[in-house]
């Protein structure tokens, strides 16, 4: 872990350049909670892809988003970061991405060869979920509700195909294997699987359930 303190300043150096960006766009520029959110959800996992490369033990990992699980609550306790947590909703979505990182680094951790544990489940969600949010917003075609979490048909349906396309450029990457029938089928599962989970979450809790459905998926069929 002493190898990592030089990274893990590193990266918590971004993390805080992120939230300074987000609070500026918010307070400065009048950009809506709901537009600065996302891009510190986007920000924050294309950060988190670093750690793999950085990071050498998954206990600097969790040192990392332990350490900013404290900074977000208290940020909620003293009303602060508003351009993350002023949104006209509840939420714990902000508290569930670290527990998910991390999640996502101790798993491949434990795993031969097999980085695409970390990056499929964290590219999903900092990439699928906030297009899903955004389109639904836009044009709130299809709406529907389950188990209290109120969705559209448009944001599910552009979270799907986002899904799809990272996991074609990212099993394209990440093996050298000829496609067939199989890897088709088991992209589509992966992508209905992670759609399944942020449809059936509510409060932000998607953020968690959305890693979880991906490496699953993974751990049972790839």
């Amino acid at each position: 872990m002493k190898n990592d303190l030089f990274s893990m300043s590193q990266l918590a150096l971004l993390f805080l350049s992120l939230f300074v960006l987000s609070e500026i766009l918010y307070h400065r520029f009048r950009i809506k909670a709901e537009y600065s959110r996302k891009l510190s959800h986007i920000g924050t996992g294309l950060i988190c892809l670093l750690f793999p490369i950085l990071l050498h033990s998954h206990w600097s990992v969790l040192t990392l988003c332990a350490t900013f699980t404290l900074l977000l609550l208290l940020s909620i306790k003293f009303n602060l970061l508003q351009s993350i947590h002023a949104v006209d909703r509840k939420s714990v979505g902000s508290l569930m991405y670290p527990a998910a990182v991390y999640l996502c680094f101790l798993f491949q951790s434990y795993q031969e060869n097999a980085l695409i544990f970390y990056y499929l489940p964290l590219l999903i969600l900092a990439i699928c979920d906030p297009l899903a949010a955004l389109s639904g917003k836009k044009w709130p075609f299809g709406p529907y509700r389950v188990l209290g979490a109120k969705k559209t048909l448009l944001g599910s349906i552009v979270f799907f195909l986002a899904a799809v396309v990272i996991n074609l450029l990212l099993w394209e990457l990440m093996h050298d294997l000829p496609w067939d029938a199989q890897q088709f089928m088991i992209i589509a599962i992966i992508a209905s699987a992670t759609t399944l989970a942020e449809a059936l979450s509510r409060d932000g809790y998607d953020n968690l359930t959305i890693p979880i459905a991906a490496i699953l998926c993974l751990s049972i069929l790839a």
